[in-house]
């Protein structure tokens, strides 16, 4: 039973509980809410982790609810929540050029993380790139200084694109990465799903060590990867990204512990 044993669930948003119609038009996926109802009653915590970081976790918290899924504020982990861990090891000292929507600067602001809008004459210990809709190539140049000084160049992902409602969406922050990590000669390090930062921060939120975890997704490359990281049970469901993957394809050690059509099939595990 691939299931048997965990003790915690984390759930991708896209494509394994919500389609999106349009930017702001979320459909609950059928059965996701059953599931999520399921876990609770069993009285396993679960949490969602999306790479999106164009808006604080908690917006995303109150999309799921209104369609339907009961998703509370504090559930949902993005790379704006595992960066923080990343940046641990600096203890509180790092100072950080950001990459980043308003409200997701605001958030970072009110978690404690410093950042710095201008690299000219400051110490910057680490450039973070998350969601941005508009870019500055003399931010875009300070950044790529920054980094050949020394800074670490984080990024909450790198994968070409995501899941959207009318095929995949390619991906800003990693168009933004790849331009300074070009310029800087700097491989960039993941927060984001996969990474074990990403690993660190489901633990905490859960408080389960993730080898009793299970990480349910729609993305080889994201979910299944960092279910992988972290040594979790993990669950494929093929109504997303991945839905035309030719499993037999896959190099054995990357394949999921399970694989579903969709999140309802889980029902039958629970």
């Amino acid at each position: 039973m691939p299931l048997e044993g965990v003790r915690a669930f984390v759930f991708d948003i896209d494509g394994t509980l919500v389609h999106r119609a349009g930017a702001h038009e979320v459909h609950a996926i059928p059965g996701a809410r059953e599931v999520l109802d399921r876990i609770v009653a069993s009285g396993r915590p679960f949490a969602v982790f999306t790479n999106g970081s164009h808006v604080p976790p908690d917006a995303f918290a109150a999309q799921l609810r209104a369609a339907g899924l009961p998703v509370e504020d504090g559930q949902v982990l993005t790379p704006l929540c595992s960066v923080q861990r990343y940046l641990d090891r600096f203890r509180g000292e790092g100072r950080v050029l950001p990459f980043a929507s308003e409200p997701a600067r605001r958030y970072l602001t009110d978690a404690g993380v410093q950042l710095v809008d201008d690299g000219n004459g400051t110490h910057v210990d680490a450039v973070f790139v998350a969601h941005t809709d508009t870019i500055d190539f003399e931010h875009l140049e300070r950044a790529a200084r920054a980094v050949i000084a020394g800074a670490r160049l984080l990024t909450g992902s790198y994968v070409p694109a995501y899941a959207g409602a009318s095929g995949p969406i390619l991906s800003r922050g990693a168009m933004i990465t790849a331009a300074i990590a070009k310029a800087s000669s700097v491989r960039p390090v993941v927060v984001g799903k996969p990474s074990q930062a990403a690993v660190r921060e489901m633990e905490r939120r859960l408080g389960v060590r993730s080898e009793e975890i299970a990480v349910v997704g729609d993305d080889l490359r994201l979910d299944i990867a960092l279910g992988q990281l972290g040594r979790s049970t993990t669950v494929l469901v093929r109504s997303g990204i991945s839905g035309d993957v030719d499993l037999d394809r896959v190099p054995k050690a990357q394949r999921p512990d399970l694989t579903v059509g969709t999140v309802a099939e889980l029902l039958a595990w629970l």
